[in-house]
């Protein structure tokens, strides 16, 4: 299919640094691990677990769309699938950062790890649907989504980060000193 042929390195590039990225994520929270907070479980439930999610989404769609694909309907299926189950995903988090109580989301919480998924799983299942009739400009929606989930998974993997080594930490520390 010479139009996702175009696109071939994209994906190689985007599946790579998607796949490092989890890597990467797992070595992070390890290290976090050492000193967990209080019913981290549900924080991590509402934070962590939807960023693993969005790298493997980019991973997944990068290996999906890089098939030897005889045409653009499977391809495109597919993504449209993948695209509402990741709306379907995104309001169990938002139930979920609601109900967690080890941290109260900010605007740019909802920003990250609600609103700006959401839109990037929307753009993948419209973009899918209209591959028939303006596949090119559809590409670029798989791409553009993509690319959407994997700076947001760098941006709050960053954030919650550094949220254990500024504020928990000093949080941990100040209550050994009492």
């Amino acid at each position: 299919m010479p139009e996702l042929a175009q696109w071939d390195s994209f994906y190689v590039i985007v599946g790579g640094a998607a796949g490092a990225l989890i890597g990467l994520q797992f070595v992070v929270l390890t290290l976090i691990a050492e000193r967990p907070p209080l019913r981290v479980e549900e924080a991590g439930a509402a934070f962590s677990t939807p960023t693993i999610i969005h790298f493997s989404v980019g991973l997944l769609l990068a290996a999906l769309l890089r098939a030897p694909w005889r045409g653009i309907t499977m391809p495109a299926a597919l993504c449209a699938l993948i695209g509402v189950g990741g709306v379907i995903y995104q309001v169990i988090v938002a139930r979920r950062m609601r109900t967690q109580k080890v941290y109260k989301p900010q605007f740019e919480d909802w920003l990250c790890h609600f609103w700006l998924p959401l839109l990037a799983y929307a753009v993948l299942a419209a973009s899918a649907c209209s591959t028939t009739s303006y596949t090119r400009e559809a590409l670029f929606g798989f791409g553009g989504a993509i690319l959407l989930l994997l700076f947001l998974g760098i941006h709050n993997t960053w954030d919650a980060i550094t949220y254990h080594v500024f504020v928990q930490r000093q949080s941990d520390d100040s209550n050994r000193k009492h």
